[in-house]
């Protein structure tokens, strides 16, 4: 393929020598005279392990060039990849005054070429930026439409400096965000010499991904340097800790409780997490993201009961009140504080769950049923389908696989919040209108 690669930093500079390495014809292009001088003549313009000698070998071959002429980078490619930077305003927000130039570039340059053109912005942009401001902006100075004379494509990175040729070349999957399928498949095409997985999803979804990946990250860190100043305060290693933490690949450093859906409860997460809390208050030590977790559980309760509010509706169903599916602990269970809540704001509240027998509870788990739901055996039904008939508004609360189904028994005039995401791959379900909270709809292709 031709490809022009606008931006010669770090991004730009390792997919433009990688591209080329791999047998495209790469133009390299930038605003900086001195960024295209040295690009051009196989000197990286960035340090990063490994990029001097590949630019220089792929510059002597004849596979990358560079030039400040951006038109004429479109005009003599098939497709152009963004890694413009976009930094931070004073206030926070994002900057995207190179971004906007790059389009505005790449669209008049359009306005001289026929043939198709893939653009594909690899630079980091919040969700919604691609499609509502540069595909406009493209749109505006070409006087041609995207997905009909132009293709749009969102490819975010996911390369470490230091380590960036081994991460492109290495990527656990490559995310394409497509406005459509022509496009799409170009730029999985522009990776065919790497053997990784390819997923192709919505732009905004490709978009969003790499900020979760970022801030994940720094989650992380965070997380990490909070229990080591936790540890020192008790003059425990936090390197041992963290260590025998991180050999827990089935828990800990695994998918396991990183799916979005309902609180967390139970008789562990939330008491040990208080007590964590405040032992380090005890000890003087300052962890705000420990002390902002159980806030954050407590929003995502009361997220669940504004949900049930905005429908309008007063009969609505509960399906699920265990914290978890397959057990019968109720103890701490976020369902159970969504239903206390729903109760004392005059709602009608059916419950069905199939593993709770009121009979057969005892000690703490009963206790606490009685202490917050005292009038639990006036809502419990016998069956799914009785909650279900007699509700205006049905929520689930935890995954139990009894609830998969559910929509096949819903009428088109009720209404399904589905908190933890049970129902999301139910094709064949009716039309019955649904909330799935925390869930994002898109499909999966694995190549």
């Amino acid at each position: 393929m031709r490809i022009s690669v606008f931006g010669l930093g770090y991004v730009g500079c390792v997919s433009a020598a990688c591209l080329a390495r791999d047998g495209h014809s790469v133009i390299g292009v930038d605003v900086n005279p001195q960024k295209v001088e040295a690009a051009g003549s196989g000197l990286s313009p960035v340090i990063e392990k490994g990029l001097d000698k590949l630019m220089s070998d792929v510059v002597t071959s004849g596979k990358m060039r560079a030039t400040l002429d951006s038109q004429a980078a479109v005009l003599h490619s098939d497709l152009s990849l963004i890694c413009v930077g976009t930094p931070s305003n004073g206030n926070g927000s994002l900057s995207l005054q190179y971004l906007d130039r790059v389009c505005t570039e790449i669209g008049t340059a359009l306005t001289g070429k026929k043939e198709y053109h893939v653009i594909v912005v690899r630079s980091t942009v919040l969700p919604g930026t691609v499609e509502g401001r540069l595909v406009p902006l493209i749109e505006q100075h070409s006087g041609r439409r995207a997905g009909t004379d132009f293709g749009v494509c969102m490819n975010p990175e996911f390369l470490r400096e230091g380590s960036a040729i081994e991460d492109y070349d290495h990527p656990s999957h490559i995310v394409i965000g497509e406005l459509d399928a022509r496009s799409g498949d170009a730029v999985q095409h522009m990776y065919e010499a790497i053997k990784a997985p390819v997923v192709h999803t919505t732009i905004e979804t490709a978009e969003m991904l790499k900020y979760v990946n970022n801030a994940f990250h720094a989650v992380k860190v965070a997380f990490a340097n909070e229990v080591g100043n936790l540890c020192a305060a008790h003059g425990i290693d936090g390197y041992e800790v963290m260590d025998l933490f991180c050999r827990d690949r089935r828990l800990n450093i695994s998918t396991s409780y990183l799916m979005p859906g309902f609180a967390f409860g139970g008789s562990c997460l939330p008491k040990d997490l208080r007590a964590l809390v405040y032992r380090a208050k005890e000890r003087d030590v300052d962890c705000p993201l420990l002390s902002s977790i159980l806030p954050s559980n407590q929003r995502q309760i009361q997220r669940g009961i504004e949900l049930v509010e905005e429908t309008r509706r007063r009969k609505v169903g509960i399906l699920g009140l265990t914290f978890k599916a397959g057990t019968d602990d109720i103890r701490e269970s976020p369902v159970v504080h969504l239903v206390e809540a729903l109760v004392g704001k005059g709602f009608q509240i059916s419950i069905y769950d199939e593993k709770i027998e009121l009979s057969r509870l005892t000690g703490t788990n009963k206790s606490f049923l009685e202490r917050e739901l005292p009038h639990i055996a006036t809502l419990m039904r016998p069956s799914l389908e009785e909650v279900v008939k007699q509700s205006e508004v049905v929520v689930i609360g935890n995954g139990s696989t009894a609830f998969c189904g559910v929509r096949d028994l819903m009428r088109e005039d009720q209404t399904l919040n589905d908190l933890v995401g049970i129902t999301r791959n139910s094709h064949n379900a009716p039309k019955a209108p649904a909330v799935l909270q925390g869930v994002n709809n898109y499909e999966r292709v694995y190549q």
